[in-house]
């Protein structure tokens, strides 16, 4: 059973991180099968529970998702939280030094698809700018 107060939390959290288009995409894809999956872990328990917290920023937030994203080699899901950082006011040079961080930590080949996804994040943020 969904909670509905800590579900629309998530939402506007999700959609605040990690825009609109996104989000909309994500959930056009709901069906019988996963419905439950998508509102209820995802929304409901991941963006309003965890996200929602107050014991870290979202600053803080995505970069900690960006360096398990990154160990994990989950590029898809890194490519979504690096714009999810830009729009929690993470610099590029912030983002920069994560990617180094990462790079140190997990290894050339976690740097290298990090920063491969990162450019391609950025340059598809400088066409729409």
């Amino acid at each position: 059973m969904i909670d509905k107060d800590l579900f629309e939390k998530g939402m506007r959290i999700r959609r605040e991180v990690m825009g609109d288009e996104r989000v909309d995409s994500s959930m056009a894809d709901l069906n019988d099968f996963n419905r439950d999956f998508m509102e209820q872990f995802i929304t409901e328990m991941g963006w309003g529970a965890v996200w929602g917290r107050d014991g870290l920023s979202r600053k803080q937030r995505s970069l900690l998702n960006l360096g398990i994203l990154a160990a994990l080699g989950r590029m898809t899901e890194f490519e979504g939280h690096f714009r999810g950082a830009i729009r929690n006011g993470l610099s590029r040079e912030e983002l920069r030094e994560a990617l180094l961080q990462i790079t140190m930590y997990c290894g050339a080949p976690a740097g290298m698809e990090a920063f491969r996804a990162a450019t391609k994040v950025l340059k598809e943020e400088d066409a729409d700018n």
